[in-house]
This record gives structure tokens, sequence and C-alpha cells, in this order.
């Protein structure tokens, strides 16, 4: 079967191109936790979920290209930078988390745009999985679980579940972050090298 070899573009480019709809669907009714609420996090479940999707086509009929390296994630970045900052704005993710995230990301995504032409910094193992447990820990605090039931004990677990995959995901942006950084001073040493 034939796939366009723009086909992986073009589903990263469409990650980016749903984050302002998401955010707007998650702000519209102040994060009330009505249609717009599940709507909002749905789209964010299906947008974010896209990203293993790309890859996948780009491997599989070995289509990767060094603009998908590039787009991919920096989509990742928009998609979940929208989403904490609108999880902050409607006041439920302490604003400080948001911007050690923020920092990190929009650090890196500098940084990939000062060195590519030289080379393209690809998204490292630890990255990616910063980017599951990011997507993780938002889609549980997008979702309005808490509105289920009124029991103590399911509130309890769905912020417990909350709290410990945000945290996981927190240490691992910075910890990404550093490892990034590490990898990239001893690439470029071993470049002045030769």
């Amino acid at each position: 079967m034939a796939v366009h070899p723009q086909l992986p573009n073009a589903i990263t480019i469409a990650r980016i191109l749903c984050a302002p709809i998401f955010l707007w669907m998650l702000l519209a009714d102040a994060g009330a936790d009505g249609g717009l609420r599940w709507a909002a996090a749905v789209l964010f479940i299906v947008a974010i979920a896209t990203d293993g999707v790309d890859g996948y086509i780009a491997r599989r009929y070995d289509i990767v290209s060094d603009l998908g390296k590039l787009l991919d994630p920096i989509a990742d970045k928009v998609l979940t930078g929208v989403a904490f900052v609108g999880l902050s704005l409607l006041g439920e993710l302490p604003w400080w988390v948001t911007i050690v995230v923020l920092v990190r990301e929009i650090g890196i995504t500098v940084y990939r745009f000062i060195v590519v032409s030289d080379h393209v910094l690809a998204a490292a193992w630890m990255g990616k999985l910063k980017t599951v447990f990011q997507s993780i820990a938002l889609s549980i605090a997008l979702l309005p679980l808490a509105s289920l039931s009124d029991a103590a004990a399911w509130q309890s677990a769905v912020w417990w579940a909350s709290v410990v995959t945000m945290t996981i995901a927190v240490v691992l942006t910075i910890a990404s972050g550093i490892d990034y950084l590490v990898t990239e001073v001893r690439a470029s040493r071993k470049r002045r090298r030769r």
C-alpha cells in the first residue's frame, strides 16, 4: 500500500492546529464539568495519541524526515503546553508547575532551532517518556472524573491519581531537560575534536 510521504507531517501539523480549538473548548464555560469540558479532554487525548500514529507511519513506510523529527516534538509541546496553561488559568494547576514545564519546553525548542542548520535534535527516550507521562497526567487532570461520583473514596482516588502522575511528569520534564543538555554538550565536544 502506497502512503503519501507527507502523511506523518500532515498528522503532526493537525495536532498543532488542534491546540487552539482544544483551549477554546476548555475555557469556554470556565472549565465547568459539562459537555465542553468532556469534549476538550477527548480532543486532547485523541490529538496527543496521534503522536504515536505519525511516528508509526513514518517508521513503517520508511518516510522519516528531518522536518518530521523537528515538528513532532514541537507539536507535542504546543498541545501539552496549551493544556498546562489552560489548567493554570482555570486555577486547577499551580502556575509554578506550568512555568517549570514551559521553561524547559521552550528552552529545548529554541535550542532545536538554533542547531537545526548543524543537526536535527531528535527526541530522546527520556523526552518521549516525559511526553507520555505529561499526556497521562494532563488527561487525568482534564477529564472531569471527580464529577462522576460524590463518594469521598472516588474523589480521593481521582485527586491522588492526578497528583502522582503530575509529579512524575514534572520530575521527568526536568530530568529530560538536563539529559538533553548533557547529551548536547558531550556531542558538541566530540564534534570539536574532529
